[in-house]
């Protein structure tokens, strides 16, 4: 299973989103909030090239934000990322 990173911020309905439709999976993964040390948002900002959360990795594939884990979950593409 490939490493999966979330970075989050404490009041985010849509990190909380993100994080049961993974919770449900039985997926693991490393959640970092944003809030958390100066820098953090800044490191998710360069590796994403977005400034909103949440912002999803499943391995060294950036998939973006909750609505397009949930659109990879619907369309039946979200599973087989998880098992590579």
């Amino acid at each position: 299973m490939p490493n999966i990173i979330i970075y989050t911020t404490k009041i985010c309905p849509y990190c909380i989103m993100a994080k049961r439709l993974l919770d449900r999976k039985g997926i693991s993964y490393t959640e970092i909030n944003v809030d958390a040390e100066p820098g953090l948002r800044e490191e998710m900002m360069i590796k994403s090239k977005r400034r909103t959360v949440p912002q999803i990795f499943i391995g060294d594939r950036h998939i973006g934000g909750f609505d397009e884990l949930y659109a990879l979950d619907q369309s039946k593409q979200l599973d087989p990322l998880l098992e590579k």
